[in-house]
């Protein structure tokens, strides 16, 4: 399990990462001073399980660096440790999982560690899909690489499609939609970003991600963490990280994007104080 740890006070900083040492074995813990510091590793790859987090720092504070952090890595679990109580409102508005008063103990941490769901631990391998702003694909927290342009839009059409099966043809009219293209070159040139397709995840040891039958193609959505499906599936931190843009770079891509603007706007916005008090009243 990765952990973060950020806060800016130095002596403070060192005696969270002892606590959390010893309440949560086989942890590897990276501790952060300045959040822009956190933020860096996430951009580099770094994709941490569990979040500890001041909030009044100074620059980014830590509520907006767990706003930051989600775009990046929205399974991460964020649990605030501070010494100001007014701030519990705000620490939920961003989805946070817990909400600790300093000094944080080794029982405060096994506990909020107690309270996290089955799904948490027992996570498959997946290919991280990024849908939002531009298109791109990660594994193991690194970007993977296509040898082709229209391989790596060909594997976003095929996201587009929400797992559904697709045809030479319908493939054909979307990346090639402004272009005259006869049958037999259109079937070689899709065969080849197939097969170029195909080669890419099966270096990453992820080629069952692919389906083909029957001359059509589809992908299983079971093996892919996608903020667009998380969307679909009504998942509120994805929802709230959409800002109107969806693969930006595909033209074809505007239709889906329009839909998801819609979904936004009439998704229905409220509190759960329910939870705020359980976490609350859990730390006294």
């Amino acid at each position: 399990m990765l952990i973060f740890v950020v806060d800016d006070e130095e002596f403070a900083l060192k005696d969270i990462q002892d606590v959390i040492s010893e309440a949560i074995d086989d942890a590897r813990i990276m501790g952060f001073l300045h959040t822009e510091d956190a933020i860096e590793a996430v951009e580099s790859g770094e994709r941490p399980d569990l979040v500890f987090s001041d909030i009044v720092m100074p620059g980014l504070s830590g509520l907006e660096f767990a706003h930051r952090l989600k775009e990046y890595s929205p399974d991460t679990r964020v649990i605030f440790t501070t010494g100001y109580r007014e701030y519990a409102v705000d620490a939920f508005k961003v989805k946070a999982y817990g909400y600790l008063m300093k000094p944080i103990s080794v029982d405060q941490i096994k506990d909020e560690i107690s309270q996290l769901p089955q799904s948490f631990w027992s996570k498959e391998e997946k290919l991280e899909v990024r849908c939002f702003g531009y298109f791109d694909v990660y594994f193991e927290g690194k970007p993977v690489v296509f040898k082709r342009k229209q391989s790596k839009e060909l594997f976003a059409y095929l996201i587009d499609r929400n797992g559904a099966a697709c045809s030479s043809g319908e493939i054909a009219l979307a990346l090639w939609e402004d272009e005259e293209v006869d049958e037999r070159s259109e079937k070689n040139r899709i065969r080849v970003l197939i097969n170029d397709l195909k080669n890419t995840l099966k270096q990453i040891g992820m080629a069952d991600v692919l389906i083909r039958e029957s001359r059509e193609l589809a992908v299983r959505k079971e093996l892919l963490d996608c903020d667009y499906y998380r969307m679909l599936g009504g998942d509120e931190d994805v929802t709230n990280s959409y800002q109107g843009e969806y693969m930006v770079q595909y033209g074809w891509a505007e239709v889906t994007n329009g839909r998801l603007s819609f979904i936004k706007e009439s998704k229905p916005r409220f509190h759960n104080t329910s939870v705020l008090y359980y976490k609350e009243t859990s730390v006294q």
